[in-house]
Formats: structure tokens, C-alpha cells, sequence
């Protein structure tokens, strides 16, 4: 389970990251351009995205904490 949900958190910051990219190159939001600019929707994916982004950070760190073997 916690697989499939690592997968589905690196797609959503992959989609935010490119999102980003096409806003900064092009000033082209394409998560607005799809579902609307500033619909429940839209709001849902950024909002997921950031979590997932949180979720992802928080399991780096806990990575670089634990202890190294030898």
C-alpha cells in the first residue's frame, strides 16, 4: 500500500514540478488550463501536490537520520 501511494506522490510533484516549469518559461499554468483557474479542482491538486511534496520531504529526511550500517 505504501508503494502505490510513494508512486502516486512522486507523479503529483512531477506534474507540480512541470507545472511550475511551463509558469516560470511560459507564464502557462496547465493544471489551470484543464480544470479551471481557481476551481474546487484545481485547488484539490495543488493541495495534494504540496502534501505529497511534505510527505516526500519528511521520509528523505527520515532517510538521511537513520542509522548507517557498516
Amino acid at each position: 500500500m505504501m508503494k502505490h501511494f510513494e508512486l502516486i506522490a512522486t507523479v503529483l510533484i512531477l506534474i507540480g514540478g512541470l507545472n511550475w516549469g511551463l509558469v516560470g518559461l511560459f507564464n502557462y499554468n496547465l493544471v489551470s488550463s484543464l480544470l479551471g483557474d481557481g476551481s474546487t479542482m484545481t485547488k484539490a491538486v495543488y493541495g495534494l501536490v504540496g502534501v505529497c511534496a511534505l510527505v516526500q520531504m519528511l521520509q528523505f529526511v527520515k532517510a538521511r537520520m537513520a542509522p548507517k550500517s557498516s
